[in-house]
């Protein structure tokens, strides 16, 4: 990558079309104080990824550069579901660069921006799984110093995922803060802990302070501290106690209020000393607002960590699935990459975008009652465990056992048909999956991506069948929901049912859909093949 690199209408450089080694950089996502992001195509594998560039500025400072691949490897090593992967740290023709885990979704802030304040089983949900991404680099001895909101990834699953480790230490002059220097922002302030704005010594319980103001902030809809300049947020850090979270919201229990409070103390000592300790004390508040815990799970080790919504036990469905599927002889026109993408998504695709503030319990917690529990599927206190063991089992009597047990719960009746569709379209069941199917379709309005998902998994089988006129008039109905069809896998093989439909020229009736269609079909190739 030589030469003059173009810019974009700010006079930034703009590496977009760009190949840095391995990486396609399809389009730029964004930037920060230190780094750009470009959507990229890993070519080798395939796969999408995030490339983070160090800006050139930075990238001058050999001091910096050396702690910056450093601290990168190591923040590579944190292997865990709530913390963003990173795949590769390099350097090509002058341009450092991290290659990472892409995440499809919304970060903390602009969740916060779309919902407000959160509700409390939202933010249990988020704060368990921040908590135990930092339990995992507090095993590895890494800080990551720039916990805030716009390092909380929340994915289209309902995942939640910390992003930036590796790139959040501040460059050159130690961890103190230059309030002065130009580039810092104003939303890094909002979160620092004491003794990282006097340019102490730091370990875990500053990420505890960053991440309980941060709390507060998704809480009460606005930081503890605010103000005109970096200085005089510091300040307040150092010298003001914040307005009592209870005071801004009454209608919080007032253990939770607590809790935030001591992630906030101004001494270190009068913090949560690990995030362990804070986990310990989330578990009463989720048994209470997320659902009862299986017999048996109050007695989980104390070195227990793992999330409880990302954990993937040893023995999972998605090998189990594997396996089955590799006995069987796949159609020839059902490319492998597709078959991948179903079995992975009926283990993690059941809650769509929308799981966030729901029924939840620990899938940790499941892992070893659900695997002893003998036939028929036994009915669990809470609609969230019952998920969580189907989704752990993997098997189409577990999904109907949601149904059968939680007929009242509709969210989750509706998700479960969905993944009992897509079983049934894996197995071969064709007439099963077209049932499930068009009841999907023919939700109300409250659901267009239920809707979408139905009316785009109907023209998959009809066109699977040879059946191009009823295809034809899924395909219209299809039309006004086309962007409400946000589940990957779907998209994958709906996309692939359309290349089929006009490779065969049996194109469909009135030239506008079938353009509209092949605009889609362009836009859909080109953001997944860089092309």
């Amino acid at each position: 990558m030589t030469g003059n690199l173009p810019k974009d209408s700010a006079g930034r450089r703009d590496l977009t079309g760009q190949q840095l080694g391995d990486y396609r950089l399809l389009r730029r996502l964004g930037q920060g104080a230190m780094a750009e992001v470009y959507l990229a195509e890993q070519i080798s594998l395939g796969r999408q990824v995030a490339v983070k560039i160090l800006k050139p500025e930075l990238a001058k400072d050999q001091t910096y550069i050396q702690r910056f691949q450093r601290e990168a490897r190591a923040a590579a090593a944190l292997v865990h579901g709530n913390i963003v992967q990173i795949h590769e740290v390099g350097c090509i023709d002058g341009i450092y660069f991290i290659a990472q885990e892409y995440v499809r979704g919304l970060n903390l802030k602009q969740y916060m921006a779309r919902h407000g304040p959160l509700d409390v089983k939202t933010a249990l949900v988020i704060m368990h799984q921040v908590a135990a991404a930092l339990c995992r680099a507090a095993e590895e001895g890494i800080v990551h110093r720039d916990i805030k909101p716009e390092n909380i990834m929340i994915t289209d699953r309902g995942e939640v995922k910390v992003a930036d480790f590796g790139l959040a230490r501040l460059p050159s002059r130690g961890d103190a803060v230059e309030l002065t220097q130009a580039g810092i922002t104003l939303g890094t302030p909002l979160y620092m802990s004491p003794e990282q704005i006097e340019g102490k010594t730091l370990d875990c319980r500053s990420d505890i302070y960053s991440f309980g103001i941060t709390c507060y902030h998704m809480l009460a809809g606005s930081p503890p501290f605010e103000g005109d300049t970096a200085l005089s947020v510091a300040i307040q850090h150092l010298k003001k106690s914040p307005i009592p979270l209870e005071h801004r919201r009454p209608d919080l229990p007032p253990a939770l209020c607590r809790i935030v409070h001591k992630m906030m103390a101004k001494a270190k000592d009068a913090r949560y000393q690990t995030p362990w300790e804070l986990l310990q004390d989330l578990r009463p508040l989720e048994r209470e607002f997320l659902g009862d815990l299986p017999q048996g799970a109050e007695a989980l080790p104390s070195q227990l960590v793992a999330p409880p919504i990302a954990f993937t036990p040893p023995d999972d469905p998605t090998r189990r699935l594997q396996a089955a599927m590799h006995e069987k002889k796949p159609r020839r026109w059902l490319p492998a990459v597709v078959v991948a993408m179903l079995m992975i998504l009926a283990v993690a695709g059941f809650f769509g975008g929308s799981y966030l503030g729901k029924h939840w319990v620990g899938a940790s917690d499941l892992v070893t009652s659900a695997s002893a529990l003998p036939a028929p599927v036994p009915k669990f206190d809470s609609v969230g465990a019952q998920v969580l063991f189907a989704l752990h089992t993997g098997t189409p009597e577990a999904w109907q056992a949601v149904v059968q047990y939680f007929p009242e719960e509709t969210y989750y009746v509706r998700r479960a048909k969905k993944q009992l569709a897509w079983l049934a379209l894996m197995d071969g069941r064709d007439q099963e999956a077209m049932e499930l199917l068009r009841e999907l379709a023919n939700l109300d309005a409250s659901e267009p991506e239920l809707q979408a998902f139905g009316l785009a998994g109907q023209y998959w089988l009809l066109v699977k069948q040879g059946r191009f006129s009823e295809a034809a008039a899924v395909l219209d109905a299809l039309l006004p929901l086309q962007n409400e069809l946000e589940d990957p896998a779907m998209r994958q093989l709906f996309r692939h049912a359309l290349q089929e439909t006009l490779e065969r020229s049996r194109l469909l009736p009135g030239a506008g859909v079938a353009d509209k269609w092949k605009q889609w079909l362009e836009e859909q190739t080109t953001e997944s093949n860089g092309r």
